[in-house]
């Protein structure tokens, strides 16, 4: 049985754990005077050793990414925080920023140094207005600690740090269409190679990194590689944040090393609200294939989710009972996603706009059986053919959905609509 890891969340029971007092009080800027006595290549060898993959998604290790800026580059360095949190399911930076926004500082300030970097940006999204004034008074501490700004800790190290807020766009969680927003144009994904190492923010050398990235950097530094590596499995080591979410007796954010399973999260989290059983989740978001209760013993790690046909991805797990009607929810995500397709291309612009069309006529009862292969044709011309990631993620649990609930697809049809009381699937009408 895993244990929590409460390392980001370990004061988030503090009524002030968003202070720097209050950071400060438990250790906190102790890495940040650590790494600045420290060559910035041996900061960036720490993290690679670490084993620490980006926690966005992808997984990309996280010191790697550090160090393919090039030497040579005359280009200022640039750091970004991909701070758009915006994936249904997807619920950990927005809380950790608002409990704990200076491990996150803290964290930027530390990558900042061991990149050579003097300008930092976080990108938030422009809805969570709450957060963005959290860390813009975050920031303002730190600058008036010193922990900021010229001179940091009486070092020649100066950091400049600029919360940036987001014009609320889902595909400006793209890397690339995140930097051209930051840079005031419509955000849209750009061609890559180069990529953002190379010519990122204004055309020059940029790491972007995911906050819970970034915010695990000070834990490094502090405690060691070796200690990360003590947690978590061989290829995805140390902890992360599982976001459970849906029909599950007690949501929320379960700090734990990667590599558990859902079947022990669920016995913290009190298990699937009384009554009901587990039907299908997601191991990492919306933009993931789903699972069923087939996989409740599948290892949380970026291997072992992969082998089993689905993605790592935020880790938000989103627990859906046997009252939920899977066409209906997969219809939900595929809405989302031709809203949020910016249209710069086809298959992703075209596809998802068909695929709500045809999800729509099945769950009102005016679909056919052909309408099956018509999903998955769409699929097909998505998959791996879209200019970003938005298509491969969209596709995913349409592809997935009809793989384990192919019977349910065709009942819509059968039955001349949904068979499913979408009250029982609610709050208030789930009652055992």
């Amino acid at each position: 049985m895993s244990t929590l890891t409460p390392i980001l969340s370990a004061n988030w029971d503090r009524s002030d754990s968003f202070t720097l007092e209050s950071y400060r009080s438990t250790g906190g800027y102790q890495a940040l005077r650590k790494a600045v006595a420290m060559e910035p290549g041996a900061l960036v060898d720490l993290v690679k050793a670490s084993g620490l993959r980006g926690r966005g998604g992808a997984g990309f290790p996280t010191g790697m990414k550090w160090g393919f800026l090039p030497k040579d580059n005359p280009n200022p360095r640039y750091l970004v925080v991909n701070a758009d949190e915006s994936e249904p399911g997807t619920c950990k930076d927005i809380p950790l920023m608002l409990a704990n926004p200076h491990a996150l500082i803290e964290g930027v300030a530390i990558s900042a140094y061991a990149i050579n970097c003097s300008q930092a940006f976080i990108y938030v999204r422009g809805e969570v207005l709450h957060v963005i004034r959290r860390l813009r008074h975050a920031v303002a501490e730190a600058y008036e600690a010193g922990l900021l700004g010229k001179g940091i800790l009486g070092t020649a190290f100066d950091l400049e740090v600029v919360v940036h807020s987001g014009a609320g766009a889902y595909i400006c969680g793209e890397e690339t269409a995140l930097l051209d927003s930051l840079e005031g144009y419509r955000g849209q994904p750009r061609l890559k190679p180069p990529f953002p190492a190379v010519a990122g923010l204004y055309a020059s050398p940029t790491v972007v990194n995911n906050v819970e990235s970034i915010a695990s950097v000070p834990s490094i530094v502090d405690n060691g590689a070796d200690w990360f590596t003590s947690m978590g499995t061989e290829k995805s080591a140390g902890f992360g944040f599982f976001s459970l979410s849906g029909h599950v007796t007690r949501p929320g954010q379960y700090e734990a090393p990667l590599g558990i399973t859902l079947r022990e999260l669920l016995d913290m989290a009190g298990g699937i609200r009384t009554g009901h059983a587990l039907k299908f989740w997601t191991p990492g978001g919306s933009s993931t294939p789903i699972f069923t209760d087939e996989h409740l013993d599948t290892p949380l790690d970026f291997e072992s989710v992969g082998a089993a046909g689905s993605m790592l991805g935020t880790r938000a797990l989103q627990i859906f009972d046997e009252t939920t009607c899977v066409v209906r929810a997969v219809g939900r995500w595929i809405a989302f996603y031709a809203h949020e397709s910016c249209g710069k291309c086809t298959p992703c612009r075209e596809g998802n706009f068909w695929m709500v069309q045809v999800l729509d006529r099945l769950e009102n009862g005016e679909g056919t059986e052909a309408d099956l292969d018509k999903l998955l044709d769409i699929c097909d011309n998505l998959l791996g053919r879209s200019f970003c990631a938005l298509g491969d993620g969209a596709a995913s649990p349409v592809m997935s959905s009809i793989k384990y609930f192919r019977q349910e697809y065709i009942d819509h049809v059968e039955q001349g609509g949904c068979p499913f009381d979408h009250a029982k699937s609610t709050v208030w009408g789930g009652g055992a």
